[in-house]
């Protein structure tokens, strides 16, 4: 007899209806059940059994998705955004088959869990989770991905600069939990500027204004990006801040401090250490703190809610990143703005061209001061040209001109005294003799070159330059020279014994300096600041940097100039900088008016004239001379994309250590005798510079599957000379 039949003899135990259930239940246990879904005879998830995964394989011919299976065990773990450990074999297609029990362990991302995979065949399971915690969204994803593509790199590269290496220590503390919002903050300085409390008033009220900020010289700028940070934490919403170095970061930490109190935002340096910097990630990403302050590698920071996204001094160096596929902190923010739809302030004492850009589009809004606040806040500037140099005894004998010495007795009398000299590196390479100009291409605009002695010829589209005769004056003889630093800091320690000399370059750079009278010899980019300000500064061997042959020569001396200027007392209080460079040229004008936006108006205007960036897009492919001929000749360029060389590249120099625009490395051995490296330019007008990423990128992987050599190319290189 059936369990049923004794259940329906029993009395008092149903209605019939309780019956027949009964029934239905005892017949469907007895039926046979389904095999469950395995994977070499371990269980499957029940739901969604396929993990989808970008694994660590920094290569473009395995930029995709793989498909693995999830094991039963890991099912609750192997959630989207984890990062997980598989078994990746020689060949993409070995893995997805899943028929290598084989193949080396990497590291890698969930993006996804599906139902299925769209290969039919046998998935390979995934070797096991690192950790539970999700460290990969949907729109840190989303954001990587919109990086590779417009840099023609690999999403694996970018992730890596997104996602910092994991510290179980710093993982297992728990996040407190985030504070309220603060109070919407009183504008302060803004109020110098005519648009600043409207800005500030649409961030505290939840908009998205869009701003390039021309800020004044003085120390308030990180008070000021404080300031503009709380109005946006006001409103319930998130913060970054983009800087170009830790000095910087601690100025701008120091200030949200004051203002906001500890435990309100987060510090993510390299010099914080690999797990304290974790744990600010770690603590940005669960909610619990929602203001990030940090260098380059910030700019990818998973802030939630974001409403601001800023990056000040957008033209340092320090701002491209130097690894793959070397993504630039302003563009990778502007595509924070327009995908996060947040706010956006671009900042400095001067103005990039492609802040300019931004504002002659209409995308973002001029933010500035009037000019009697500028004069007010900006020192006097005086100039020293080539005519001056030729009747003054002194600068002939010591290249010190007699107005220089007289401001560093006067400045010494109440303060230090800052004097800026060219780095290694700022030498021309060819210029006019008479005007000083760069000797510059006919066809191109690009720098001249006279290699061993060889007849002139185009540094970027290789033509000869036969016949040259300077665009400015008519003249026909070119000059070069070459200038030291160090001396400039023993002839003025010769010329005041009494007087401190202190010295702040690559090798070591000072923070700050007391009030105190002294003599600070810097290279550009390395001023420390003084407490109350330099009570004057000497720009020495100014045509060095405008003698630069590169594009952006102009605009990168007046962005080094305007930032030591911008350390000086104000006029008022008795500041004075000395410029050592001829006074009729545009930048060492824009320096004496101050007026470094109108600068950059008039160099986005020549750039247009030309078709340079950032009005057109432009990237370079670098390496061996038979490989860039075999890359050109393979790749589909966009129709309207035009070539420039290939040209030579000279080697680096032996000791110095590697740079992003440096030929990549030999495969094997290094550089053979006899071997030559290249350089090509692609250039396209707006609207294909992702057609051209696209075949670049589909090139290059094309490449690298053939098992070709690679070559090296950068998307919107800094540095086109």
């Amino acid at each position: 007899m059936s369990s049923a039949d004794e259940a329906s003899e029993r009395p008092g135990d149903g209605s019939p209806e309780q019956l027949a259930l009964i029934r239905e239940t005892v017949r469907k246990a007895a039926k046979p059940r389904a095999k469950p879904r395995t994977w070499r005879g371990a269980a499957l998830a029940g739901e969604r059994p396929v993990a989808r995964v970008v694994v660590n394989k920094g290569v473009l011919h395995l930029d995709q998705y793989f498909d693995y299976a999830v094991p039963e065990e890991l099912d609750e773990d192997a959630q989207p955004g984890v990062r997980v450990r598989v078994r990746f074999g020689a060949g993409s297609h070995q893995v997805r088959e899943g028929r290598r029990e084989g193949g080396r362990l990497i590291d890698g991302f969930i993006v996804e869990r599906r139902a299925d995979s769209d290969y039919s065949g046998p998935l390979a399971a995934l070797a096991g989770v690192v950790s539970p915690e999700p460290v990969l969204s949907p729109g840190l994803l989303g954001l990587a991905r919109a990086v590779a593509d417009r840099y023609a790199g690999s999403l694996a590269d970018v992730l890596q600069l997104a996602v910092p290496p994991r510290s179980a220590r710093a993982e297992s503390r728990p996040s407190p939990p985030p504070l309220p919002s603060p109070a919407a903050p009183e504008p302060g300085t803004w109020t110098r500027y005519e648009q600043g409390p409207a800005f500030l008033n649409a961030l505290a009220g939840g908009g998205v204004p869009r701003a390039v900020w021309t800020a004044l010289p003085g120390p308030q700028w990180a008070g000021e990006l404080a300031v503009a940070v709380a109005a946006t934490l006001a409103s319930g919403r998130g913060a970054l801040v983009v800087l170009p170095d830790g000095r910087a970061v601690a100025r701008v930490d120091a200030a949200l401090t004051e203002l906001l109190g500890a435990g309100r935002h987060a510090v993510l340096t390299a010099e914080a250490g690999p797990e304290k910097r974790y744990g600010q990630w770690l603590s940005v990403r669960r909610g619990s703190v929602r203001a990030v302050v940090g260098t380059r590698a910030a700019m990818f920071a998973p802030v939630r809610d974001l409403g601001l996204v800023a990056i000040w001094d957008d033209g340092d160096s320090s701002h491209s990143e130097q690894h793959a596929p070397l993504p630039h902190a302003r563009e990778v923010l502007l595509l924070r703005a327009a995908h996060e739809h947040c706010g956006f302030l671009l900042g400095g004492v001067s103005c990039t061209v492609e802040a300019a850009q931004l504002v002659e589009t209409g995308w973002a809004r001029p933010l500035a001061a009037d000019r009697g606040q500028v004069r007010r806040a900006a020192p006097l500037i005086r100039t020293v040209g080539d005519g001056d140099l030729a009747r003054d005894e002194a600068a002939r004998a010591a290249r010190l001109p007699t107005l220089a010495w007289q401001t560093v007795r006067e400045g010494l009398r109440s303060g230090p005294v800052l004097v800026q000299v060219p780095r290694r590196g700022y030498v021309p390479k060819l210029a006019c003799e008479r005007c000083r100009a760069p000797a510059r291409c006919g066809h191109c605009a690009g720098p001249l070159e006279a290699p061993r002695e060889q007849d002139l010829r185009c540094g970027w589209c290789g033509r000869d330059a036969a016949g040259w005769h300077c665009a400015e004056c008519g003249g026909a003889r070119l000059r070069a020279r070459i200038v030291g630093a160090r001396r400039t800091a023993e002839e003025l320690g010769r010329a005041f014994p009494a007087v401190p000399v202190r010295t702040s370059g690559r090798d070591h750079v000072l923070d700050s300096v007391p009030g105190r009278p002294a003599l600070v010899v810097s290279t550009p980019g390395a001023e420390p600041v003084a407490e109350g300000g330099y009570a004057a500064a000497l720009l020495l061997d100014g045509w060095a940097m405008l003698g630069r042959p590169d594009l952006r020569a102009g605009e990168e001396a007046l962005r080094r100039w305007t930032g030591a200027a911008a350390l000086v007392r104000s006029q008022t209080e008795g500041g004075t900088v000395v410029v050592v460079a001829e006074p009729t040229l545009r930048p060492v004008q824009a320096l004496v008016r101050w007026d470094p936006a109108g600068h950059a108006r008039r160099e986005l205007a020549e750039r247009a004239e030309l078709g340079f960036p950032p009005v057109s897009r432009m990237a370079s492919v670098t390496g061996r001379a038979e490989a860039v001929a075999d890359f050109l000749a393979g790749v589909s360029l966009p129709g309207d994309a035009e070539v420039l060389g290939p040209v030579p590249l000279p080697p680096p120099p032996p000791g110095r250590p590697r740079r992003p625009g440096d030929p990549p490395q030999a495969p094997r051995g290094g550089r053979g005798p006899g071997e030559q490296w290249e350089r090509a330019l692609l250039r396209v007008p707006p609207g294909s510079g992702a057609a051209l990423a696209a075949a670049l990128k589909s090139a290059q992987a094309a490449r690298l599957a053939r098992g070709g050599e690679p070559v090296r190319i950068r998307v919107d290189p800094p540095d086109i000379g």
